[in-house]
């Protein structure tokens, strides 16, 4: 386990965050499920208590202000004892739509949760971890965010603005102990989406490992850059994606 005790994954009631919560749960964390649906956030942290995980959900709302935001972190340092020693940001909007028919509310929404809620919630709980020395944040990123597509343009250019804003931050408080690195997952299936079994054929059909990735093989990655196994990864990108950023079969 990590020298960290406590860690925040936003987005976590489902998917790639879910998995995360737990992965660092197994690990010893104190995790703190956050997202918008109480339902499935108590279903997580129910989870996680069944396998002796240490666990608790506060509702969240990252489309708010930033004032709001702040807010809500200082809530959740309270609901974590008093400090946060990790910060994962899982949470993201991604309006699978070309670029006219993208709603004003979409456009807003994604820009809100995928750049202004990991910006404000940074510069909120960063400071903390810097003054005690030691703390961890990851950015789950994307394999599209490297690439241009005719569909999902505003969620790939935000998704590279964060690892941007990842970079930018290991730099600013890694000096103080705050290693800052990203994730990004390529093709990953989760039960609760939606995406076609020929969409995802089609997806990874040229790529190395002829398959779409699992939310828990993203999960394992943020655990081992969380712990202080990885205590010399600062800034770095790490592709969890079967080969789809790298390289090409046909």
């Amino acid at each position: 386990m990590s020298t960290s005790t406590t860690a925040l994954v936003t987005g976590s009631t489902s998917g790639i965050g879910a998995a995360v919560a737990r992965a660092l749960a197994a690990t010893g964390f104190h995790v703190l499920v956050t997202g918008r649906s109480r339902e499935r956030g108590a279903a997580v942290v129910a989870d996680i208590a069944r396998h002796q995980g240490a666990a608790v959900f506060l509702p969240s709302e990252l489309e708010r202000r930033p004032a709001e935001l702040r807010r809500f972190a200082e809530s959740a340092t309270d609901a974590l004892g008093g400090h946060v020693d990790v910060l994962v940001h899982c949470a993201a909007v991604c309006p699978a739509v070309d670029t006219p028919a993208l709603t004003d509310e979409d456009l807003d929404a994604a820009l809100a949760v995928n750049v202004r809620a990991p910006h404000v919630l940074t510069a909120a709980l960063a400071p903390g971890m810097a003054e005690r020395g030691r703390g961890a944040i990851v950015v789950i990123g994307s394999w599209m965010a490297g690439v241009g597509s005719p569909f999902v343009g505003l969620y790939s250019a935000t998704k590279a603005a964060e690892i941007q804003l990842a970079r930018s931050w290991a730099a600013e408080f890694g000096p103080s102990g705050v290693r800052v690195n990203t994730v990004s997952p390529g093709v990953t299936r989760a039960p609760e989406e939606a995406l076609s079994e020929q969409a995802v054929r089609s997806l990874v059909a040229g790529i190395p490992a002829r398959r779409a990735g699992t939310p828990d093989e993203v999960a394992a990655t943020v655990a081992w850059l969380v712990s202080d196994a990885a205590a010399y990864v600062h800034g770095a990108e790490i592709p969890v994606d079967g080969g789809i950023s790298s390289t090409r079969l046909h």
